[in-house]
């Protein structure tokens, strides 16, 4: 938790995109669908617009700041919310000044702009207050808890990523993968978001997969689909762990997309009772041949299933199994 050196505003601060107009080429205009914007999630999803050519999206906003606790404690002058928003990826940062609303200044609204050829992936929106302290301008008092997600390529408005899945004849597709022809599967991490390929070609792996045939074939297609989530895990965590960005001190950090989300999510169980940063650390010592990297790997594996959800997927398949034979032997 980070200490500040003067007080802040202790009720939260929240903030709603209620609009999404965009530009496109000529002036055009279009407003997205609410479809395109989550409340929940707190994401937009930008590539959900009819037109893929818009070249600025403008996002409205509506925020809620304490203004009861400014008033009562009056520690706090020149009130001002500002939106920002930072894409880590391409280094982008965008700032909106929100106007304050009629009546008790709790309430705050203005549009801050997305402009397309900045940004490659996501973006985060918050929403921050700045005020005058023990006379000092310009200090950050509050800012919002949950940052929004703007996702210029994706069509849902969710904050877990969906994986890509691909169908592809390994033997007729491209040039590269011929090699693998002999594989149901490949999980291939260097695009925008991991790709898993399936094999067109591999005799009965799509009828397993889509859940086809007798009961058993069902039960084999849960534990292949579980397995194959297994290898996306450990797949996208060694490539998200060989390839960080490391500060002069030597310290590594976390990335700023997918990949981010990946550390996240598994550091955890890779080094538990450590924060993401001292599990991050951890981790790359020991890859980069200071500790025991070898020892690792159980617990990279053990945190690959969870999140494929073996353990419960086999669970499952072997109480099936015990009720089809009590039908057989019925």
């Amino acid at each position: 938790m980070r200490a500040y050196p003067y007080p802040r505003l202790s009720g939260a601060v929240t903030a709603r995109v209620t609009a999404v107009r965009l530009r496109g080429p000529g002036d055009v205009r279009e407003d997205l669908t609410t479809k395109g914007f989550s409340a929940v999630e707190h994401v937009v999803a930008l590539g959900r617009a009819e037109r893929a050519n818009w070249h600025t999206a403008r996002l409205v906003l509506a925020a809620t700041i304490p203004a009861g606790e400014i008033e009562a404690k009056g520690q706090w002058t020149d009130v001002t919310v500002v939106a920002v928003l930072t894409d880590k990826i391409t280094n982008v940062r965008s700032v909106a000044r929100l106007v304050r609303d009629a009546g008790d200044g709790r309430e705050w609204s203005g549009e801050i702009e997305v402009h397309r050829t900045g940004h490659a992936d996501r973006a985060s929106l918050a929403v921050h207050v700045v005020a005058t302290v023990g006379g000092v301008a310009g200090r950050l008092v509050a800012s919002t808890e949950r940052e929004w997600i703007v996702d210029v390529t994706a069509e849902n408005p969710l904050r877990d990523r969906e994986l890509d899945v691909t169908i592809v004849s390994f033997a007729r597709g491209a040039a590269w993968l011929r090699s693998f022809r002999d594989v149901p599967w490949i999980v291939d991490p260097s695009g925008r978001i991991p790709t898993v390929r399936l094999n067109s070609d591999f005799e009965g792996l799509m009828a397993l997969v889509e859940g086809e045939g007798a009961k058993v074939e069902g039960m084999v297609g849960e534990m292949l689909m579980a397995q194959m989530c297994t290898d996306v895990w450990t797949a996208v965590f060694h490539t998200a762990i060989g390839d960080l960005e490391i500060e002069d001190d030597g310290t590594p950090l976390l990335p700023p997309d997918w990949r981010g989300e990946v550390l996240r999510e598994m550091l955890p169980d890779v080094v538990p009772g450590r924060s993401a940063e001292d599990a991050l650390r951890e981790v790359h010592i020991r890859r980069t041949g200071e500790g025991s990297w070898a020892e690792l790997q159980p617990r990279i594996h053990f945190a690959a299933t969870r999140r494929a959800g073996v353990p419960k997927t086999l669970t499952e398949t072997v109480r099936k199994i015990e009720r089809l034979e009590q039908e057989i032997h019925a």
